[in-house]
């Protein structure tokens, strides 16, 4: 049997840049055994197979695959497949703004999908967790031999190193300036020794201006030695920022630069509700551009 695919460059408006995802708008033919083996003969960071939705009142169903493993939830596949589906006419549009729901195994997450003159340019997500955080973190030492750093050049002072999930956990670390942050080597060993799955480091020195924070993610025990684009740690790290933030109630923004040491720059838009004081709803959004497609035979 062959099955349809295409693929898109998610958290960007221009081709060969953000992160790139793989999407089979039908996958009811494909064998469960084969899912992650079709996964890594892309070798993108992820790709999504979509089903029909178990409850008529969600959109679809969408699974989600790194190399080496299965995600519960993430940001750039659930942009990146809303995008896609909306532009092959699986979602039909409502007009400037459709509001789907995709089941993923994290639970129900909904989506808003923007377009332009009846095109699809733009998704957001709400995640379907609130952030969970976790302050049992490594050694400030052992994090910076980690990263291939001195321990000065950690900004732990300023942004405490946190773990914060919205489905996954992210450990959630501040360097100073561009300069570190691009000199960062991950010592794989180091870091499977300290257990750890995914580390997000950030600075809010910027490349480009009106941005307010300069990311990469590491994931190399899943498969993924760096991402481009990391939609669920965005989300994870507004919670991150929201809870630091002295307003109680309202909607707080921020915009997000990642990808840019890999030669793929991706932007991301990130929002935080809060009532009273606590965190209400986490947010991601970004572009997405549709690259290419065809067939692949099982």
């Amino acid at each position: 049997m062959t099955c349809q695919f295409y693929t898109c460059d998610v958290f960007t408006d221009t081709p060969f840049g953000g992160n790139q995802l793989a999407v089979f708008p039908d996958a009811r033919g494909i064998p469960e055994d084969l899912l992650p083996k079709i996964t890594r003969e892309f070798n993108f960071s992820e790709t999504t197979f979509v089903y029909p939705p178990d409850d008529p009142a969600h959109t679809k169903r969408v699974r989600i695959f790194t190399p080496g493993s299965e995600l519960p939830f993430a940001g750039h596949p659930t942009v990146g497949t809303a995008v896609v589906l909306a532009t092959l006419g699986d979602i039909p549009l409502t007009g400037e703004e459709t509001r789907i729901v995709f089941e993923e195994k994290v639970g129900p997450v909904p989506v808003t999908i923007r377009s332009i003159n009846g095109t699809p340019s733009f998704a957001q997500l709400t995640a379907a967790k609130l952030p969970e955080f976790n302050d049992s973190v490594p050694s400030a030492d052992d994090i910076a031999e980690m990263l291939t750093l001195s321990r000065p050049e950690l900004e732990d002072a300023r942004y405490p190193v946190r773990f914060v999930s919205v489905g996954f956990p992210f450990l959630f670390v501040a360097v100073k300036g561009l300069s570190a942050i691009g000199r960062i080597r991950i010592n794989v060993s180091k870091m499977e020794a300290m257990g750890l799955k995914e580390i997000f480091v950030f600075t809010d020195e910027c490349e480009r201006k009106g941005f307010h924070f300069h990311a990469r993610m590491f994931a190399p025990l899943l498969g993924i030695p760096e991402d481009p684009a990391t939609g669920s740690a965005a989300a994870a790290f507004s919670g991150y920022l929201a809870v630091r933030d002295a307003m109680t109630s309202g909607t707080l923004q921020w915009s997000i630069e990642q990808g840019c040491e890999m030669g793929r720059p991706s932007l991301l838009y990130i929002e935080a509700d809060k009532s009273n004081g606590a965190v209400t709803a986490v947010r991601v959004g970004g572009s997405a551009v549709m690259m290419t497609e065809g067939r692949i035979t099982i």
